[in-house]
């Protein structure tokens, strides 16, 4: 890769950091997925490269069977690359405009039932500070539909408990309030007020301090919220595979089975197009018909 083409890669991940405000891991696997490409270019210029170029490159990654998700991002890069090249002038028209990503099979996303949900909930280990502090993350996971990296940022200053409110910010920095159970509200207190400060001894907390700590006393990554999830799924062997966006999943699933409207789950989970919604009405249909096969005598 020749010293053009990182000056370029290094200009357009500031380009949809800051100017696209793109979220961290958005930014990280573009520019991962344009890097590769630029390697793949070797000493070949970028004003160079046509449409049959990137028809190559993209027959290329086929030999590594990429999931059809996947092989839609890396086209989604390259579009947002050279739609960016083309806007700064470096090329004179924009080689991707053709070029399409593969159509995604709509998959039902996984969930849990409430049984499943309060087996995994109880069988978390709180015989310990961290134990505990999994435990308040489980359930405020499951209360609000937050999305685990929208939990990690959160800072002191984002809670308002008395109103039973805490303010996120979710994809592209959008400002939403979540809405927090008593029960998921009394986890957290009792975290804030005790077992924080068993995790790491400082008195040292102000609004901009993250709630969520580890033994360092530093902000809580979502791995560890990972790993405790897959320490208790693997210990009660639930048959499915469980990571902290199936608690969202399962959050507006059961809002949708009783009756939440379709508008409000959204602006709950933060999405900005309805459509990304609709699928959970899928999935409650998919356990209505589940029912109904199951108790009719005639629906076989």
């Amino acid at each position: 890769m020749n010293e053009k083409s990182k000056r370029y890669l290094q200009e357009f991940k500031l380009y949809i950091e800051v100017e696209k405000n793109f979220s961290k891991h958005t930014v990280t696997a573009y520019s991962s997925d344009i890097l590769s490409f630029l390697i793949w270019l070797n000493d070949k210029s970028i004003e160079d490269v046509n449409y049959s170029i990137i028809r190559e490159y993209l027959l290329y990654i086929q030999q590594f069977n990429y999931s059809k998700t996947t092989t839609a991002r890396k086209i989604a890069s390259l579009r947002t690359f050279y739609r960016f090249l083309y806007r700064e002038r470096v090329i004179e028209s924009n080689p991707a405009l053709g070029v399409h990503s593969p159509k995604r099979g709509k998959s039902l996303p996984e969930f849990l039932t409430e049984t499943e949900m309060e087996k995994v909930l109880n069988n978390i280990k709180m015989d310990s500070p961290a134990g505990y502090r999994n435990r308040a993350i489980l359930e405020l996971l499951y209360a609000t539909g937050m999305r685990i990296s929208e939990l990690s940022d959160l800072n002191f200053e984002n809670l308002n408990l008395e109103e039973n409110e805490i303010k996120v910010f979710g994809k592209g920095s959008k400002e939403r309030i979540v809405l927090v159970s008593e029960r998921a509200k009394n986890f957290l207190e009792t975290y804030i007020k005790t077992v924080r400060y068993l995790i790491f001894k400082s008195d040292d907390i102000g609004p901009n301090s993250p709630v969520f700590i580890n033994k360092t006393g530093y902000r809580l990554q979502p791995q560890s919220v990972r790993l405790a999830i897959k320490d208790v799924v693997e210990k009660i062997e639930l048959p499915k595979h469980v990571t902290p966006h199936v608690f969202r999943h399962s959050f507006a699933t059961k809002l949708l089975e009783n009756g939440a409207d379709l508008r409000v789950v959204q602006e709950l989970l933060g999405h900005s197009s309805i459509s990304n919604t609709q699928i959970y009405t899928h999935v409650s249909t998919e356990r209505l018909k589940q029912a109904y096969d199951s108790a009719h005598p005639r629906a076989n």
